[in-house]
C-alpha cells in the first residue's frame, strides 16, 4: 500500500469529538501515516498540541485564521512563541489574508471599514511571519480572493520563510509565481469534483515535487464522499485522481509527496 500525509486537518474541531480513535484507525488503514492539524486561533492551536501529544501520527501548526483576525490579540507573537516550543510544532499557520467576506458589504458598515479589516489580518499575518523566521518554521497559508496582497507579504520574508498555498484552485500562472518564491501548493478533494477542471488543470503542470496533498477535514470529502464530513483516510481517493492526473504511480507520488512534506515541515520526518 502506498503511504500518504495528510498536510492539512481541523481534527480538533467538534465534528470528530465523539469518534476521533476511529478516524485515526482508519486514516492508518488507508496508509495515511501522518496528518498535521491546523490550528486557527490560539484554543485550536493549544487543542492541535493536545492531539498531537496523544497520537503519535499527529502533528500541529499553531496559527490565526486571517478571516478572525479582528478577534485575535493585538499582538500574538509572544503566544506563538510559547506554541513553537513543543517538538510536535511543525509549521505556523493557518495564516494569511482573506478579503471573501469583507465587512462593507454590510447594511451597517462604512467603506472604511473594509480597509481596517485589511490591515487588521496584514497586521497578524505578519506577525505570523516574523514568529516563523525566528523559530525557523515555514508557514501554511490560506488566502481567498487576496493572491496578489498574500504572496507580495510572503515575498518579504523571502528567503527565510517558505509557505504552502493550501487548498490551491488558481491558475497554472499564479502557481508559477508561489514556486518562484520557492514556496509550495497543496491540492484537496476538489481535484476529484466533476466541476473541479481549473483545479486539475494546474495540477497537471504543477511539478511533481512541488506539491503536497491534503484534506482540509471536515470540509471538501472527495468524490465518491462529497457532501459528507471529510476525514484524512480520504487522502487515498485524493491521491489516486493526483496520480491519474499526474501520469505517475501511486508509489511514486507517494515517495515524492511525503519527501515534500518532511522537507517543508520541521521535525515531520522524526519517527
Amino acid at each position: 500500500m502506498a503511504i500518504f500525509y495528510d498536510t492539512h486537518a481541523h481534527l480538533d474541531y467538534p465534528d470528530y469529538a465523539k469518534d476521533l480513535t476511529e478516524v485515526i484507525a482508519r486514516a492508518q488503514a488507508a496508509g495515511i501515516a501522518k496528518t498535521i492539524s491546523i490550528g486557527t486561533d490560539l484554543e485550536s492551536s493549544a487543542r492541535a498540541i493536545k492531539l498531537a501529544e496523544r497520537f503519535a501520527c499527529i502533528f500541529a501548526a499553531v496559527g490565526w485564521h486571517p478571516s478572525n483576525a479582528h478577534e485575535a490579540p493585538d499582538d500574538i507573537r509572544e503566544p506563538l512563541r510559547k506554541l513553537v516550543q513543543h517538538p510536535k510544532v511543525v509549521a505556523i499557520g493557518e495564516t494569511g489574508l482573506d478579503y471573501h467576506h469583507l465587512p462593507g458589504g454590510k447594511t451597517d458598515r462604512v467603506a472604511d471599514d473594509d480597509a481596517r479589516y485589511k490591515q487588521r489580518q496584514a497586521e497578524i499575518f505578519r506577525q505570523h511571519l516574523e514568529i516563523a523566521a525566528e523559530a525557523g518554521l515555514n508557514c501554511v497559508i490560506h488566502q481567498r480572493n487576496a493572491f496578489d496582497d498574500t504572496l507580495a507579504q510572503l515575498k518579504s520574508f523571502a528567503g527565510k520563510v517558505r509557505g504552502v498555498f493550501h487548498c490551491f484552485s488558481e491558475t497554472p500562472e499564479r502557481m508559477r509565481r508561489v514556486l518562484e518564491l520557492g514556496s509550495l501548493v497543496s491540492f484537496t478533494g476538489i481535484v476529484t469534483f466533476k466541476n473541479g477542471q481549473n483545479v486539475r488543470d494546474t495540477l497537471a503542470v504543477t511539478p511533481l515535487d512541488k506539491f503536497m496533498l491534503e484534506t482540509d477535514c471536515p470540509y471538501l470529502a472527495p468524490v465518491p464522499y462529497r457532501g459528507k464530513r471529510c476525514e484524512p483516510a480520504y487522502v487515498q481517493e485524493i491521491s489516486e485522481v493526483v496520480a491519474r492526473v499526474k501520469g505517475c504511480s501511486l508509489e511514486e507520488l507517494s515517495d515524492v509527496t511525503c519527501k515534500t512534506a518532511k522537507e517543508f515541515f520541521a521535525n515531520l520526518g522524526a519517527g
